[in-house]
């Protein structure tokens, strides 16, 4: 009888489990997941020689559980100025993010995140990237 009650415990058990709890939401990064702030921004000259220099700058973005980005100034460029707010959808799984406020809103601009540094390219003819970190 013990063993009886043994095997259904455990049926119960493993039934009770879904295979499904490993599939998380294409969006589902909490390490993304925040407020990160413009620290530094990169426009090479074409030459290559371009790096990296700090901005004093109050834009910040907002990846938001669902999906959404915010941003209190111009999520399809460079510009340093929180003046003005625009908004969007991201893909965590392709790492990109879209707006309809920008010129061609079908572009998907790519982002790269290694722990709190967020670095996004932006469309122009020599490199021109933006550089986040999270707060």
């Amino acid at each position: 009888m013990k063993n009886v009650i043994f095997f259904i415990a455990l049926f119960g058990l493993l039934s009770a489990c879904s295979g499904d709890d490993d599939t998380a939401p294409d969006n589902y990064n909490t390490t993304l997941i925040g407020d990160w702030k413009l620290i530094e921004v990169l426009a090479d000259p074409g030459n290559g020689s371009g790096s990296f220099y700090g901005v004093d700058s109050d834009k910040i973005l907002t990846f938001h559980a669902d999906g959404t980005v915010t941003s209190n100034g111009v999520l399809c460029d460079m510009s340093l100025t929180a003046t003005g707010g625009s908004n969007g959808t991201y893909s965590a799984s392709q790492s990109v993010f879209m707006s309809s406020s920008c010129i061609n809103p079908e572009y998907n601009y790519p982002f790269v995140q290694t722990d709190n540094i967020l670095i996004i390219e932006y469309f122009c003819i020599e490199p021109c990237k933006a550089k986040y970190m999270k707060i």
